[in-house]
């Protein structure tokens, strides 16, 4: 196997190797000096041999005693001999010295030495997770992907993933290939033990075992006892769940240190996917749930409503079925709300919806389609069949009151019906009559039920086609009049409590005086086609009101959220009509935010993104506003690109009494902020609701605790709330 060798090693190395070669030279050096020096000597002592065979006369220069000068030689010889022999136990000594150094940190050394193919059989796993809102939706096959590139890096012979959970205990199981039914058992039993002792549970305690094969080639037969388990926490802080997982390798050579550290290095991450995924995918799921889903009642939302509305009309037109619907408005239900408060009335129509259950068939469709109306679809049903179940609805009212905080009072309703095809052959049809079905059964004097096709079809069809249009020229003559004019609302930051923003809204002033809310006259505005010439006052109204405040610094400017109707957005001339009042009145764009309802948003999905795309070129932001209260709220938040998400009112109010609304809220909060969008929530009414938020995370605020609309905008100028 190619190794990787640290350069710390490297340079020891070198660095040993040279000093090592400067002993030796030296050393060489010093012998070859010395043995220059003995060749000298031993021919002084050839000469003094000879002398001694011929010594000189006395009184010449060499007259000295031949044995006194051979003496005094032998010990000059003998000094450099114990020089030599202590110089050379000296550079020994040295050289072995260093050599044991050396051999020590290469030893240490030798221990940080990670191979090759183990790196890159690990970057191989870690490089194919990758999250994404599939996978973590659908974490087990997500799992299975990862386990199956892990297999062929790491041949296993089972892989697992225990949970303690509150139903009991669970084990995930996977195997690479088919086992043999004896094996199978023992590997089972022997990795359920493991798991058991792992999570501190006795050995007979009982759990679910899931069982996959990634394959079903045939397993080579392996000695069960002899496996080597691999094993990793999955830690209850991270996913509110305590588990497990790992690896069983059965293996004919020990795994080396290295592979156990790599195995178990991919392991931990593994760890985060299993336990993220899990957790998110749960989370998500609840999220999903509550976009189909009205979060008070647990019934079917509008949006829901209308789908299947569409689904059972082209299911009846092809079997030539008959269907009804039901519309059961409750009366005077903003008595209940204004009387006793609004957590007696949210108690109330759960009461109701609980009452609506007990009286319809499994197969019919119950949905809470605004503040006190319900919609039932019910599919192959004639119009008297669908009057005796109002009939039996409308009389389980009477006779159940509702019982919330200490408090007995009843509640009646006005319910309306119409039926397929007689009563309309498509949707918007169909709830027009229904909405007038029920309207008349108000009419009459509430508590009772009305059929649309038992109304005088002449002259009561003419009063109320007539009321319409004189309610549409009443609009029509207000906006040419300047009497639709925009109302500020302030937004703050959770944070800091300062107003940063304020949503405009429109408000008719009729010839009385009387200030009238738009939910009153915006069915005549998107019915008459009047929704250009609304957005296009209010925006100039608006940014007019917005250059006149005081110069401020940038950062402090606030900055307006502007709703566009659905004519404006195919359109698109807008943004055109804005950017020249924003040029000729020198206003930043930027501060400009564009609110789209979700359910217009999605009508036309590669219509809004050509919009969204020209909108932020001319430096426009965007808001999506209602958020969750449609069906497919998640698909948005993918394929569109946006600056705010306004959260539905009707998830913001229940956070306080609601688990279910707070983790939809917090987990909404948490996935806006990683992907770097603001979140608005509305419906804010009190400082414990706007502490709440704030702990969950939401980066903004608005409701009629945070500040009533009001036609002044420097009404709210420098204002902090809530701190």
């Amino acid at each position: 196997m190619n190794r990787f060798i640290p350069p710390d090693l490297l340079r020891l190395r070198r660095d040993s190797l040279r000093a090592i070669t400067g002993i030796l030279e030296h050393e060489t050096r010093f012998r070859l000096g010395f043995s220059a020096m003995a060749a000298a000597l031993e021919r002084a002592h050839r000469r003094l041999a000879a002398t001694l065979e011929h010594p000189p006369a006395e009184g010449t220069a060499e007259a000295e005693s031949p044995r006194s000068r051979l003496a005094r030689l032998d010990r000059m010889v003998g000094l450099l001999h114990e020089l030599l022999d202590q110089d050379g136990r000296a550079q020994t000594e040295a050289i072995v010295s260093l050599l044991h150094h050396f051999e020590a940190a290469s030893a240490e050394l030798t221990q940080t030495l990670v191979e090759k193919e183990l790196i890159d059989r690990q970057r191989a796993v870690l490089e194919r997770i990758i999250f994404s809102y599939e996978r973590i939706s659908q974490w087990m096959e997500f799992l299975k992907e990862i386990l199956t590139d892990f297999y062929q890096i790491f041949p296993f012979d089972a892989f697992f993933v225990a949970f303690a959970e509150k139903h009991g205990l669970t084990l995930k199981v996977f195997h690479p290939a088919a086992l043999e039914s004896a094996m199978r058992e023992q590997l089972l039993h022997r990795v359920s033990q493991h798991v058991l002792a792992s999570l501190g549970q006795p050995p007979d305690a009982a759990f679910d075992i899931e069982e996959h094969f990634l394959t079903t080639q045939p397993a080579e037969a392996k000695p069960v006892e002899s496996m080597m388990l691999i094993t990793e926490r999955v830690p209850e802080r991270h996913t509110k769940l305590a588990g497990i997982l790992g690896a069983a390798f059965g293996v004919h050579e020990k795994l080396s240190p290295q592979e156990e550290a790599v195995i178990r290095s991919l392991l931990a991450i593994v760890v985060i996917v299993v336990g993220s995924s899990r957790a998110l995918g749960q989370s998500l799921a609840e999220l999903e749930y509550y976009s189909l889903h009205d979060p008070l009642t647990n019934l079917y939302n509008r949006r829901h409503f209308l789908s299947m509305l569409q689904y059972e009309i082209t299911r009846s037109e092809r079997h030539q079925h008959e269907f009804s619907l039901l519309m059961v408005d409750l009366d005077d239900f903003k008595d209940v709300n204004d009387t006793f408060g609004h957590p007696v009335g949210d108690e109330a129509l759960c009461q109701v919806a609980s009452h609506l259950k007990t009286c319809v068939r499994p197969g019919d469709l119950i949905c809470r389609i605004g503040g006190d109306e319900f919609v039932i679809l019910l599919p192959e049903t004639g119009k008297e069949e669908a009057k005796r179940l109002a009939r039996t609805i409308r009389d389980r009212l009477r006779e159940h009151p509702v019982h919330a905080s200490q408090l007995e009072f009843h509640l009646t309703a006005s319910i309306g019906i119409v039926t397929y095809p007689a009563d309309g052959a498509n949707q918007n049809d169909l709830m027009t009559r229904l909405d007038f079905a029920a309207y008349e059964a108000k009419k009459r004097g509430k508590d009772g039920v009305f059929h649309y096709s038992d109304i005088d079809r002449g002259e009561e069809v003419q009063r109320i086609a007539q009321h319409r249009r004189q309610e549409a020229e009443v609009v029509r003559a207000a906006l040419r009049k300047g009497r639709i004019v925009p109302y500020f609302q302030p937004i703050i930051e959770t944070g800091s409590g300062r107003v940063v923003a304020y949503e405009v809204l429109a408000r008719l002033i009729a010839d009385d005086g009387e200030i009238v809310s738009a939910a009153r006259f915006i069915d005549a505005i998107e019915k008459y086609g009047m929704g250009r010439e609304l957005d296009r006052r209010m925006i100039s109204a608006a940014l007019d009101a917005l250059r006149r405040l005081p110069p401020t610094a940038n950062d402090s400017a606030p900055l307006l959220f502007l709703n566009l109707s659905v004519q404006e957005i195919q359109n698109r001339n807008v943004l055109t009509f804005a950017s020249r009042l924003c040029y000729q009145w020198e206003i930043d764009p930027h501060r400009i935010v564009f609110e789209l309802l979700e359910r217009d948003a999605i009508s036309d999905m590669e219509k809004i993104r050509l919009f969204l795309s020209t909108l932020r070129k001319k430096g426009f932001r965007f808001a999506l506003d209602d958020f969750g209260s449609g069906y497919n709220s998640f698909h948005y938040l993918r394929e569109l690109e946006f600056d705010f998400v306004k959260i539905d009112g009707a998830f913001i109010r229940g956070i306080e009494h609601s688990k279910t609304d707070e983790a939809l809220v917090r987990n909404l909060a948490r996935l806006c902020h990683d992907l770097g969008i603001q979140t608005v929530a509305e419906f804010v009414e009190s400082q414990s609701l706007l502490e709440h938020l704030r702990a969950l995370g939401v980066t903004h605020a608005q409701g009629y605790y945070i500040g009533l609309p009001r036609p002044d905008i420097l009404l709210f100028a420098d204002k902090t709330v809530g701190r």
